[in-house]
């Protein structure tokens, strides 16, 4: 434990000494210590507001946040189901996965346009682009766990007559699960990643509204400082999906 800690403390240490240096080389990179500077004024009034384009890093990111859990919630829950029965059935397979090849490569921003049509408001283009990028993963990672279910449990299933619910809480959901979790896990990562790029193609608010404004506003040490937190929330979201993700790997190895 103590040993990793110390390869991460050196890690960082190299990072931050090569920014250094890269701040000596040019005048428009702020140094390391600008951003922490920044970044602690930042978090000294995290959640103010004086109007529409002058709010509080922390309203930014709980804005983007609320986006990114509202449009993954939705992708869970239609992924998962979906995933279920295309995984579960040999026709549903072979009648939606090309569908799903075709669609999944496709930028997730390429639907930004399309959604804003659609709804005529910003906020709600981006939680359905976000919808758009956490499905995909979670349809995938499901679909493949409900197909590998092995035959033997499906003939237990047979044998004890198994009706379409039973069959679905006793077999399909608990084999999925580490494929739905693991699904789950990588639609996080991507969608706060892309609802950066959503809100600085929206503008209006949120935390990647902040990095472009600060960006327009000359404030590069606000981008840095705001790549900071974008890093630090999304390393805590994976790790409550980490959590989560061990406990079930745990308590299928009990069962």
């Amino acid at each position: 434990m103590g040993r990793g800690i110390g390869w991460a403390v050196l890690g960082t240490a190299i990072i931050v000494l090569l920014w250094q240096l890269a701040a000596f080389r040019s005048t428009d990179v702020p140094a390391p210590l600008d951003g922490a500077r920044t970044l602690i004024e930042l978090m000294a009034d995290p959640f103010y507001d004086n109007g529409p384009n002058d709010k509080g890093v922390g309203l930014q990111l709980a804005t983007s946040l609320q986006r990114v859990f509202t449009g993954f919630a939705l992708a869970a829950v239609v992924g998962v189901l979906a995933g279920l029965f295309i995984g579960a059935s040999r026709r549903a397979w072979l009648a939606f996965n090309p569908v799903v090849q075709v669609l999944r490569p496709v930028s997730p921003l390429a639907w930004f346009p399309i959604w804003l049509a659609v709804f005529k408001d910003a906020s709600q283009a981006s939680i359905f682009v976000i919808f758009i990028t956490a499905l995909w993963p979670t349809l995938i990672n499901t679909a493949a766990g409900a197909a590998e279910i092995p035959q033997d449990h499906r003939n237990v299933a047979r044998v004890f007559r198994f009706g379409h619910i039973a069959y679905l809480r006793h077999v399909l959901i608990p084999n999925a699960l580490p494929s739905i979790i693991t699904g789950l896990r990588l639609s996080m990562g991507i969608a706060w990643m892309v609802i950066v790029a959503v809100e600085m193609l929206s503008g209006n608010s949120g935390i990647g509204f902040f990095v472009w404004d600060s960006y327009n506003a000359g404030n590069l040490s606000s981008v840095v400082a705001a790549i900071v937190l974008i890093g630090l929330v999304g390393l805590i979201l994976d790790a409550i999906l980490v959590r989560l993700s061990r406990k079930v790997a745990i308590e299928e190895v009990q069962s």
